[in-house]
C-alpha cells in the first residue's frame, strides 16, 4: 500500500525562542486576564495575537499591520506547533490586530497587566530590585498635530523643534534595563511632575520599599525627592541651578579650592574588577521642609556631595540623596 508524504516547508527563524520566551513571561495569559474580549470573538485569543504579532515585530523589524497576516499564513504549521493551538491567517487581519491595538489602549487595564507582568518577571527569574533608573525622552515625526493628540510643538531633545513630538516616561530596573512602567505623554509636557506618577506605577507593580531612584537633575525638585523619602525610598540626582544657585555651589567649592575641606575619593568598578577613582568629594545635610501629600509637612533631609572631576580643572557639581542608611546598607551612594 503506497501511502502519500506531505512535506511542508516553512522558515522558523528565531519564532520558537521568541514565543517561547515570552510564554515563560506569561504574556499571552495576562494579556487574556487583563482585556477579556466578547463573546463574538473567534480565533486565538487576544492574548494570542498579540504575543505572536510581538514575535513578528521582533523577528521582522516591521511593525505595520499589513505585513502580518501574509507573515503568519507562510508559518501556520510552525506558530501551531509552538502555541499548541489551531493558527490561521485571518487571526492576524489589519481589522484584528486593530482591535487589539484598541483593547490595549484602555489605561487602568494596561497599568494592572504591567504590575501584574512586573510581579511575574520577579518571581520567575528571582530578580532583587535596588535601583530604577527614571527618565524621559523623545521622539519626533511627521505626525500632525491636533489639540487633543500626542504629536505636539515643544522642547525638542533630538534638536528638531521644526517636527512635532510625543514624550515617553521610562521607569527601568538597574543595571538590567529591564522596563518597570512606560508612559506616552504629549510632546509639549514639561518633565518635572513626570516623576510622582511613574515612581507610583513602579511602588504599585514592586510592592517595594527601600529602592533607589536615580534621575536626572528634573527629578531634583523639592516635591518629588519628598515624595520619594516619604514613601520610604531614596533618591540619586544631580541639582540643578533652580535647587541650587551658583552662589550656594561658590560657596559649597570655597572650603575645597582653600584646602580645607577634607575629601572622599569616588571610585567606579570596572568590568574587570578593578576601581577607578574618578572624582573627590565631600557631603553636607541640609534639612528641608516640603508639603507632600496633605497638609502635613515633610522634613526631607538631604545630603549634598559635592564632587570635581580630578583630570577637569576644579569642576563643581551636586548631588543629592537622602540621609540614612541605603538600599545596599551603607550611606553612600555614588
Amino acid at each position: 500500500m503506497n501511502e502519500s508524504l506531505t512535506v511542508i516547508s516553512e522558515r522558523v527563524d528565531d519564532i520558537p525562542l521568541l514565543l517561547a520566551q515570552m510564554e515563560q513571561m506569561g504574556t499571552p495569559s495576562l494579556l487574556d486576564e487583563f482585556f477579556p474580549t466578547h463573546g463574538n470573538w473567534q480565533g486565538l485569543s487576544l492574548g494570542w495575537v498579540a504575543t505572536i504579532w510581538l514575535a513578528h515585530i521582533l523577528s521582522e523589524g516591521d511593525h505595520r499591520l499589513n505585513h502580518v497576516q501574509s507573515w503568519a499564513e507562510k508559518r501556520l504549521e510552525t506558530l501551531s506547533r509552538c502555541t499548541g493551538q489551531e493558527v490561521r491567517a485571518l487571526d492576524f487581519s489589519d481589522d484584528r490586530l486593530a482591535d487589539v491595538l484598541s483593547a490595549l489602549s484602555q489605561d487602568t487595564a494596561w497599568e494592572s497587566f504591567e504590575a501584574a507582568l512586573n510581579g511575574h518577571l520577579l518571581r520567575v527569574y528571582d530578580l532583587d530590585p535596588q535601583q530604577v533608573r527614571v527618565d524621559s525622552t523623545t521622539a519626533s515625526g511627521y505626525g500632525s498635530v491636533t489639540p487633543d493628540g500626542l504629536f505636539q510643538f515643544g522642547h525638542s531633545k533630538d534638536h528638531r523643534p521644526d517636527l512635532p513630538q510625543v514624550k515617553v516616561m521610562l521607569s527601568t530596573l538597574d543595571p538590567l534595563g529591564l522596563p518597570l512602567a512606560t508612559t506616552v505623554l504629549p510632546g509639549q509636557r514639561a518633565d518635572d511632575p513626570l516623576y510622582i506618577p511613574a515612581i507610583t506605577r513602579v511602588r504599585e507593580g514592586l510592592g517595594r520599599q527601600g529602592l533607589l531612584y536615580i534621575g536626572d537633575c528634573k527629578m531634583g525638585a523639592l516635591l518629588t525627592r519628598a515624595f520619594i523619602q516619604a514613601g520610604g525610598d531614596f533618591y540619586l540626582c544631580p541639582l540643578s541651578e533652580i535647587q541650587l544657585s551658583p552662589e550656594a555651589l561658590e560657596e559649597y567649592l570655597t572650603s575645597v579650592w582653600r584646602g580645607e575641606q577634607n575629601l572622599t575619593p569616588i571610585y567606579r568598578e570596572e568590568e574587570n574588577g578593578e576601581r577607578e577613582r574618578i572624582a573627590e568629594g565631600y557631603e553636607r545635610l541640609e534639612v528641608l521642609t516640603a508639603e507632600c501629600g496633605g497638609p502635613n509637612h515633610h522634613l526631607d533631609r538631604t545630603a549634598a556631595g559635592v564632587a570635581f572631576v580630578e583630570a577637569g580643572a576644579g569642576s563643581g557639581s551636586c548631588l543629592a540623596r537622602p540621609v540614612g542608611e541605603g538600599p545596599t546598607g551603607g550611606d553612600r551612594s555614588e
